[in-house]
């Protein structure tokens, strides 16, 4: 008989490992941040190691891990106001003029695809689709055991019972939770599952980068449903109808002809790009850590996730988030030649 060299931190690795990107959704759904869900799974996983002596297995690891996280979101969310987006202020859409205010508060972040997309593609579209920013933003409105009891009966599939175990409550207080949390989602999730994107919407998608490099207002608004919406966090304000954003682009936009490009990525299961900026373009570019003066350097500015209507956009969230940057997986910065390269923005 040949003795086991596993050590008890290697089988705990060995168990857990392969839950850890849907434990991020996890939290991010709950949360709203993806910076602040990895520290939230980061707190799972040491609350897990130093409970794991005693697991005894009467349910699985997964279960067990998503008890664990759904109770450290919610000691994490107690006194905590939500997070919003613009638009969940219940204040009304602005003229493209009116001036730029930010609120400094805690706001709905983007998810990276990268970091939650699941490795078997059976889950991919239900993971993603749960993922979606209309859906979480929804999910803000929601005090946190209600968004608890939603997202492990409606996106885990666990029961009435199961769920009721994991919050420490009963099957009736779960069931009107449910009640309650469903209708409130549904009055304010209005947006359809993405799909694959077509031919003519990557087409679109081109041109709409195109757009920004040439700063082509009117292209930009050939490109936007009538009644699209643009929001932009940390700014409270936001804008409705394609003329109205164009003319946000056009005015309250730094850049001008070639001085804003972008990347392709893609979070919360939606198309996204990183909209860099020409360094001298910026706006007080001391408080980015910026040089002054003329540059050739393009530096992270926004990262719009994008919302499609058919073959048109119908809502961008422009995320003044450097972090989500990173997250992404997109560049620090980008330099003349690299910009050069890109072949969207060509003409």
């Amino acid at each position: 008989m040949t003795a086991t060299t596993e050590t008890p931190d290697a089988a705990f690795e060995e168990l857990t490992r392969q839950h850890r990107r849907e434990l991020l959704a996890h939290c991010y759904r709950m949360v709203g941040s993806a910076s602040e869900a990895e520290d939230l799974v980061q707190e799972t996983y040491l609350r897990a190691w130093k409970a794991y002596a005693g697991f005894e297995g009467r349910s699985s690891v997964r279960t067990w891990l998503y008890r664990i996280a759904t109770n450290v979101c919610l000691t994490n969310l107690e006194g905590r106001d939500r997070r919003p987006l613009p638009t969940g202020l219940g204040a009304p859409s602005l003229p493209a003029d009116a001036p730029l205010v930010e609120r400094e508060i805690g706001w709905l972040g983007p998810m990276p695809d990268a970091l939650v997309t699941p490795a078997d593609p059976a889950d991919v579209a239900v993971e993603m689709d749960s993922v979606r920013l209309a859906f979480v933003a929804a999910l803000q409105h929601l005090p946190a055991r209600q968004r608890a009891a939603l997202v492990l009966c409606e996106v885990l599939r666990w029961s009435a019972a199961e769920t009721a175990e994991a919050l420490d409550t009963t099957v009736a207080a779960v069931n009107s939770a449910l009640q309650r949390a469903r209708a409130t989602v549904a009055s304010l999730d209005r947006a359809a599952d993405p799909g694959p994107l077509t031919e003519h919407q990557r087409q679109m998608l081109d041109a709409y980068v195109a757009a920004f490099w040439r700063k082509d207002v009117d292209a930009l608004a050939a490109l936007l449903t009538s009644d699209a919406v643009w929001e932009m966090p940390p700014w409270e304000g936001w804008y409705h109808g394609a003329t109205t954003i164009a003319a946000l682009v056009d005015g309250a936009c730094p850049g001008q002809t070639h001085d804003m490009p972008m990347l392709p990525t893609r979070a919360n299961g939606q198309p996204a790009f990183g909209l860099y900026m020409r360094e001298s373009c910026m706006v007080g570019p001391a408080a980015y850590g910026l040089s002054e003066g003329r540059s050739d350097l393009f530096v992270p500015f926004q990262l719009h996730v994008l919302e499609l209507a058919g073959d048109r956009v119908s809502h961008v969230v422009a995320f003044f988030d450097r972090e989500a940057f990173e997250l992404a997986g997109l560049p620090a910065s980008l330099t003349a030649a690299e910009v050069a390269a890109l072949a969207p923005l060509a003409g």
